[in-house]
């Protein structure tokens, strides 16, 4: 066996089963589940049209880079969402489409992880801590050594760049952020943005942006790396970025996203899926086509997760440091003690929440960013929300 597979963490949901699988909620209660952020409406009517209209193409194998129309449908969406220039984006070159960014995440590092030099300082990928899980198994599993950089609130939830050391960046290959961030919603600004691109490309690693989130926002669509490329001169260069059908188009299930960015990565990076990857079949790139060319849904979406951040607002609005989150659809709260609150809520008002502590990783110190908070999801209908909430309020 890999002796990598040792230094995995366990995935944050197992580790909540272990939790709380044993203890039992009051038994006149209906369990409603807050922890995952998978949208709970039904995706696009569109989407499922397509899907049945294609669905003779199941028996044909798929290309590895998707099809034309998928492709030319999100060069066209990023030209509109980000107001790019026609060509600065083409589709050949600085497109891949992934079935998920969940699995093409934890890829990528393998592709940018030099391993040729034995004898050279072991390289490293810097992570936000707390953390999307994926980010931390794939630097294990490329052989990179994870560096945990704490994503505070007096930072915005967004590491300190100015605190990064001379010998971390001189090893590191790459860099994941995310923005809106997972799980706090906040969004990196255009000085922030700029900073971390200026970096990549003094210290040439490359800076992979998860903005898996970008379309569910609260009040001002989130700025977007692709912005900021077009502002600095148009170049691509040590940078990629992630987009995804699944929190957009409520489409989890549909396995259907892209990365974009840096040629030089994104054809490596499909090199490295036409042996290891798995394709999405061709009526699923029909859906992806579909999807990405209709942004009236997107809208939708986004409304019924502002009317659920509202209701949060009634139930929480000066209590456990609450804010409207810009982004996403997560709240972060600051309960004091994740792990104790999360008991509480299960066996008190049958709502599973996420511990903070089971997002990140504690220090050197002992001190643990996420430890005083729990994640909660707002994805189900604003009715089951406001019950959920008020519960939750009760409780805690």
């Amino acid at each position: 066996m890999n002796p990598d597979l040792a230094l995995l963490r366990g995935s944050p949901f197992v580790a909540l089963r272990e939790l709380l699988d044993p203890l039992a909620p009051q038994s006149n209660i209906k369990p409603i589940s807050l922890t995952i952020g998978e949208p709970q409406n039904q995706p696009p009517e569109l989407m499922k049209r397509v899907l049945k209209e294609h669905d003779h193409l199941y028996g044909k194998y798929p290309p590895g880079d998707g099809t034309v129309e998928q492709r030319t449908a999100i060069v066209n969406w990023l030209n509109r969402r980000f107001t790019l220039p026609d060509g600065m984006i083409e589709q050949d070159r600085h497109i891949t489409p992934v079935n998920g960014t969940k699995e093409a995440l934890y890829m990528l590092a393998q592709v940018l992880t030099d391993r040729s030099d034995p004898a050279a300082e072991k390289p490293c990928i810097l992570i936000p801590n707390p953390y999307y899980h994926v980010y931390y198994a794939a630097a294990i599993m490329a052989g990179a050594d994870p560096v945990l950089l704490h994503a505070n609130r007096e930072n915005n939830f967004f590491p300190d760049l100015d605190s990064l050391s001379e010998d971390v960046l001189s090893r590191c290959t790459a860099f994941f952020l995310c923005s809106p961030s997972n799980p706090q919603g906040t969004i990196a600004d255009r000085d922030y943005l700029i900073k971390a691109l200026e970096l990549s490309r003094k210290h040439d690693f490359v800076l992979i942006m998860d903005e898996c989130y970008t379309e569910i926002y609260d009040q001002s669509p989130p700025t977007g790396i692709l912005e900021i490329l077009k502002s600095e001169g148009g170049s691509l260069s040590n940078v990629v970025a992630f987009h995804s059908l699944s929190k957009r188009s409520s489409a989890a299930g549909l396995r259907s996203g892209f990365m974009v960015g840096d040629p030089l990565i994104t054809r490596a990076m499909l090199n490295l899926r036409n042996f290891a990857g798995a394709a999405s079949p061709l009526p699923v790139c029909a859906a992806s086509a579909a999807l990405w060319a209709d942004d009236e849904h997107v809208a939708s979406n986004r409304t019924r997760y502002k009317t659920n951040i509202d209701i949060a607002e009634k139930h929480l609005k000066g209590r456990f440091g609450f804010y409207r989150p810009p982004g996403g659809f997560f709240l972060w709260i600051d309960v004091g003690d994740g792990v104790d609150a999360t008991k509480k809520l299960w066996t008190k008002a049958a709502i599973r929440v996420l511990p903070g502590e089971f997002l990140s990783v504690t220090d050197h110190t002992g001190f643990n960013p996420g430890r005083q908070y729990i994640r909660i999801a707002l994805v189900f209908d604003p009715e089951v929300m406001e019950e959920a909430l008020s519960r939750m309020v009760n409780v805690l």
